[in-house]
């Protein structure tokens, strides 16, 4: 069942101070997710490790995250637990699993405190988004469109500080991120809470999984993200190798260049962010996530076609991408919180982001061996173009069903 909330009632006061919290405490808390990619390079000389290791420490993030979401699925964890707490702890653990980059003797040892990194943010990530639903009813689309900017800053602010302080050592990063993450565990903690529209704790039983799997109207919210995730994380991911190998191949820039521009990419989304939630709330969440696939589709192919410059055009390009291609990431999970049974949100989010970055593994590990195949990066973003196709088929076919009626109050 639906448990129904007077949609109509005044909201809540005290919400948008709320959200400030929980956003900043994302930002801080998912800092440490490409601390490692940010400084791919540095780390290679330091270690001198395979090509296969170096994808890893991307993806040993994105394996964690997948565990982490999948177990706390299984068991219904963000519903069982207090919910400030879970985040709290899972931010600080974050943090200092980040922090022992510093110590590890290798690359291997390296990329399992990845993995145990990505676990960590798989226990702050979706209960935040389940979060952010006991605050707000109407409005949700821009407000989770918030919680999704604030990751995408956080995401993107490892390659800032490598930008800044290029001159530096790497280790300043990994110091910068861990310490952030940590602060965010204390955010959680100290200075946010839940809202008026939460549900009690419920004794986790193995068949409400089996509701949200065979329920068809989230299964399509699911299919539309998963094929929103196969693009973000490759993309995001290998962004600044692609930028470097564009830079330096053409001489469009200096190479030092690359990590300050893929930050202005990365971060551009959280516009997209805001900008999507804006338009899912006053013309349906479908329609946007329909429009935002079908443009960051198209940005995947149109960016080979300006790799070899000028260099305006390919960074406009990849701004729009960069925009694009997160700002429907969080009308997807909307969309769960508006079909599932209100009392299992959480094991829902935790079901469908599990295996939405179970799918960017598999995208972030084939990419360069696309890459590889074509001899070089200049179209290697073909590759996710699939992605976003099957994501707007979905969003398109749940558009039809009558369960889309409970989508954006009526918007679908």
């Amino acid at each position: 069942m639906t448990l129904a909330v007077d949609a109509t009632a005044d909201p809540p006061s005290g919400r948008w101070a709320a959200l400030g919290k929980i956003c900043l405490g994302i930002i801080f808390a998912m800092t440490p997710w490409f601390s490692a990619t940010a400084i791919l390079p540095e780390l290679r000389q330091h270690w001198e490790f395979s090509a296969f290791l170096a994808a890893m420490m991307t993806n040993g993030v994105q394996v964690g995250f997948v565990i982490g979401a999948l177990g706390s699925s299984f068991t219904g964890l963000p519903d069982i637990v207090p919910i400030r707490g879970l985040m709290a702890v899972a931010a600080i653990a974050a943090g200092v699993l980040n922090l022992c980059l510093l110590i590890a003797p290798g690359p291997e040892t390296a990329v399992l405190l990845r993995v145990l990194t990505g676990i960590a943010l798989a226990l702050v990530y979706p209960p935040a988004m389940k979060l952010v639903t006991t605050w707000f009813i109407r409005g949700r689309g821009i407000a989770l469109g918030l919680v999704i900017g604030g990751l995408t800053l956080g995401s993107a602010f490892p390659h800032l500080i490598h930008a800044s302080t290029s001159s530096v050592d790497w280790r300043l990063v990994v110091s910068a991120t861990s310490i952030l993450s940590i602060i965010a565990g204390l955010i959680f903690i100290l200075a946010v809470s839940e809202g008026p529209y939460a549900n009690p704790m419920v004794k986790f039983k193995p068949s409400q999984l089996g509701l949200i799997v065979g329920d068809k109207g989230i299964a399509l919210a699911n299919l539309g993200y998963f094929g929103h995730m196969w693009e973000l994380y490759a993309m995001w991911g290998w962004f600044l190798v692609f930028m470097r190998a564009a830079l330096e191949s053409n001489g469009l820039a200096p190479v030092s260049q690359a990590s300050l521009i893929t930050f202005i990419v990365i971060a551009s989304g959280a516009f997209g962010c805001v900008a999507g939630g804006w338009l899912a709330d006053r013309v349906g969440r479908t329609a946007t996530t329909v429009l935002m696939m079908a443009v960051s589709g198209l940005c995947a192919v149109l960016i080979g076609f300006v790799y070899d410059g000028p260099l305006w055009l390919l960074i406009a390009v990849s701004m729009i991408w960069g925009i694009s291609v997160i700002g429907d990431s969080a009308q997807f999970s909307a969309m769960v919180t508006e079909i599932a049974d209100s009392r299992l949100i959480g094991t829902a989010l935790a079901f469908q982001m599990g295996i939405g970055f179970a799918l960017t593994v598999v995208s972030i590990q084939l990419l360069p061996i696309f890459v590889e195949w074509i001899g070089g990066w200049e179209w290697a973003f073909l590759f996710l173009v699939p992605g976003p196709l099957i994501g707007v088929i979905a969003m398109l076919a749940l558009r039809r069903m009558p369960v889309a009626q409970r989508i954006a109050q009526g918007l679908r």
